[in-house]
């Protein structure tokens, strides 16, 4: 299996990442989460925000050493890929497709899943492969994550915010869903909930985790407060502690 081995370093606000790689072209794929959830943000940018800086960054990485790049999105529902190719205009044609999506009003409950399946049968080719996604979804999907990542190298970008892990202390406040438009009413005076909230939360990360941890795919936490260029190479920095410790061990 081929990989890039990120050695990332950051001048003048720009990311520089040196790869090792065979002589052939790899193929990037990014499968987009587009479902209304990925609107929110309670900082300085939105889910969407960063998928798109994540989306013109790496792109325009992979694409100028000759690598190949395409897109499926699930929006609604899993939408016509966009095969991969490499050059500039590969990389404008993506942003400016994902650039004028509007937004989703409501849509069903994300099925990550069904996008999941739907590269399996898409991506023959080994590739790599950046799920980018805040794993808010329908049961159901680690399946097929488990058939993408025998064949391919996965990462998967996780889009979070900083309300998702707890909740401050306003008041009454209306949260709504933004997958179903639903309202709900919560008294956030009431520490009892405050501290079930964030118990949920470090449950669900902590099943995510060992999700991930199960299938050897590697996690770029992404969040709304963070800047893109420090979360990458903090990325490629433990990818590389990673690897050196994994080479280490089988030296011994």
């Amino acid at each position: 299996m081929r990989y890039i081995d990120w050695n990332v370093t950051a001048r003048m606000d720009e990311i520089y990442v040196r790869q090792y790689l065979e002589d052939r072209e790899i193929s990037g794929w990014f499968l987009l989460d587009l479902s209304p959830s990925i609107d929110f943000g309670t900082t300085q940018s939105r889910k969407r925000d960063q998928l798109l800086s994540f989306v013109a960054v790496l792109s325009r990485l992979l694409t100028r050493h000759g690598n190949r790049v395409g897109v499926i999105a699930y929006g609604d529902r899993v939408e016509a890929p966009i095969p991969p190719s490499t050059g500039r205009r590969q990389v404008l044609r993506l942003i400016h497709e994902l650039d004028r999506r509007a937004p989703l009003a409501s849509a069903p409950f994300t099925a990550l899943g069904e996008l999941l399946a739907a590269a399996a049968k898409t991506i023959r080719r080994r590739s790599l492969v950046f799920i980018v996604s805040d794993f808010i979804s329908a049961p159901g999907w680690e399946t097929p994550l488990a058939m993408l990542a025998r064949r391919h190298e996965i990462v998967a970008v996780r889009l979070v915010d900083p309300r998702e892990m707890e909740l401050p202390d306003i008041g009454g406040v209306y949260f709504n869903d933004a997958e179903t438009g639903e309202q709900l009413f919560v008294d956030t005076h009431d520490e009892r909930f405050r501290r079930r909230f964030i118990e949920a939360a470090k449950a669900r990360e902590k099943a995510l985790s060992e999700t991930f941890a199960r299938h050897g795919i590697a996690v770029l936490p992404l969040s709304t407060d963070d800047d893109l260029v420090s979360a990458v190479i903090r990325f490629a920095a433990a990818r590389k502690r990673g690897r050196a410790a994994a080479h280490a061990a089988a030296g011994r």
